[in-house]
């Protein structure tokens, strides 16, 4: 059996070579989801990089990545395959006037060259190495887990008119969720877990440098501290990564080496995405004992 990383610190540095920067933690929960060919749940706050984390893990692997993106109302049809429905019914007219009879037809039109494939059906059939990513997994109903369940076990998928599909190999199965409803014990049973929380500040400052080209250590510094403070006021939606380094961006863009207060409050926006909280952080940027900048 091939795996795909020797061991942590492999991880580690091939992440950091694309630029995704991970603690211990992080690169430990991706190498035992290799080495036990157990999916990965990652839960945490919107915009902490749960999604950016599978898409580099099949970056730095040279997996092609398959995406599911789930939303309320998915349905096996859209996440699993559906038949050609269209196709189908083409081919009965047109053997509509031979003498053939139903099992014959039906043996035809229930066969691979009228299956649509979705995501997951996709992922367990592909001959190449596969990173498969199951987005935001908590916005479907419990019920649609029960598609998942047979795959997250076993990696194969089982079709009434086809039989049972077996992976030709294992996928890297990664599931995101922001935690807006509890998961089912019987899919968390079947996941390792992993918990992505907003980075410390010197983890920030790290991506920001990493992330913005000719951005100097002080500015990065700055932006770190600024935001950190932010996520410390109770807010509908704390500021993401990817809304920090819009941020960094902007600022290098406004050619900012200082952020004042003037500069904080004119810029927020960039930020944060709800007028209630820009009206509640600026309020503390502007009190005396409010947010360090």
């Amino acid at each position: 059996m091939t795996f795909r990383f020797d061991d942590v610190e492999s991880v580690t540095d091939d992440l950091r070579k694309v630029d995704y920067l991970v603690d211990s933690a992080v690169a430990g929960a991706v190498f035992l989801a290799d080495r036990l060919q157990k999916p990965l749940l990652v839960e945490g706050p919107a915009g902490t990089g749960k999604t950016q984390l599978a898409k580099s893990v099949a970056e730095i692997t040279g997996a092609r990545l398959i995406r599911l993106q789930c939303y309320e109302g998915l349905d096996e049809a859209k996440a699993l395959y559906e038949w050609n429905y269209k196709k189908q019914l083409l081919r009965i007219q047109t053997e509509r006037g031979d003498d053939n009879d139903w099992d014959e037809v039906s043996g035809d039109i229930f066969s691979d060259e009228f299956l649509l494939a979705r995501p997951l059906l996709e992922a367990i059939r592909a001959d190449d190495p596969v990173v498969l990513l199951i987005d935001e997994v908590d916005r479907v109903e419990v019920e649609t887990e029960a598609l998942l369940l047979e795959i997250l076990s076993d990696y194969q998928v089982s079709i009434p008119e086809l039989g049972t599909i077996t992976a030709k190999q294992v996928p890297l199965v990664f599931l995101t969720s922001n935690n807006t409803r509890e998961l089912s014990e019987a899919l968390k049973r079947r996941c390792l877990y992993l918990h992505i929380d907003y980075p410390d500040m010197d983890r920030e400052k790290e991506i920001v440098l990493t992330k913005v080209p000719d951005i100097t250590e002080n500015l990065a510094d700055q932006i770190a501290r600024v935001v950190r403070s932010i996520r410390n006021i109770e807010l509908k939606k704390s500021p993401s990564v990817s809304e920090t380094i819009d941020w960094a961006r902007t600022l290098m863009l406004l050619g900012v080496s200082q952020i004042d207060e003037q500069v904080a409050i004119g810029t927020i926006n960039v930020l944060l995405k709800y007028q209630s909280d820009i009206r509640k952080a600026s309020k503390e940027l502007s009190s005396a004992d409010g947010v360090s900048v």
